[in-house]
């Protein structure tokens, strides 16, 4: 299409999300039923959050959400659980340099409700209060992965104090 007899206008920039799944999930409850019981103390939550891209062709890329994380009092594990959700994205028309931190922050936004819930079930399915994470801001963690790659790139500086 070509607004008043000019050049054709570029097509809209699209992410489109193709499929999604669940590659891996694990909920452990070790100290069943003994960890079922009402505890002394409030656990403490260890959570981990890990992304990872393959691209598949120029304009398709799997994205895998890793998180995992247990509750554990001073002397007792109550859970553990482990999760890999994935899924295939297409990106067109959008400039090379955009999509890297679309890969890596777009993504796994749009993923990450899915996570949450699948995991808020896992915990009350295996016995507890739903574990609801909180949100998690992608482009903190992209820029937190950039800095650390930076100085590993070829041509990169390295600053000391």
């Amino acid at each position: 299409m070509t607004p008043n007899g000019g050049k054709p206008m570029d097509a809209a920039p699209q992410l489109n999300v193709l499929a999604q799944y669940i590659r891996d999930l694990s909920f452990e409850n070790p100290n069943a039923p003994r960890s079922l019981m009402p505890q002394e103390e409030q656990p403490a939550i260890d959570i981990q959050v890990n992304v990872n891209a393959n691209p598949m062709s120029e304009t398709d890329f799997q994205i895998e959400l890793a998180v995992e994380g247990d509750a554990k009092t001073k002397d007792l594990v109550l859970f553990k659980f482990e999760l890999v959700y994935g899924g295939i994205f297409r990106i067109t028309n959008v400039p090379q340099e955009a999509v890297h931190p679309i890969v890596l922050i777009e993504c796994p936004r749009l993923l990450f409700p899915f996570a949450r819930q699948i995991i808020a079930n896992a915990t009350r399915d295996g016995g507890f209060p739903p574990l609801y994470l909180d949100p998690i801001d992608f482009s903190v963690l992209y820029r937190e992965r950039m800095a650390q790659q930076a100085p590993q790139q070829p041509g990169g500086s390295i600053i000391t104090q």
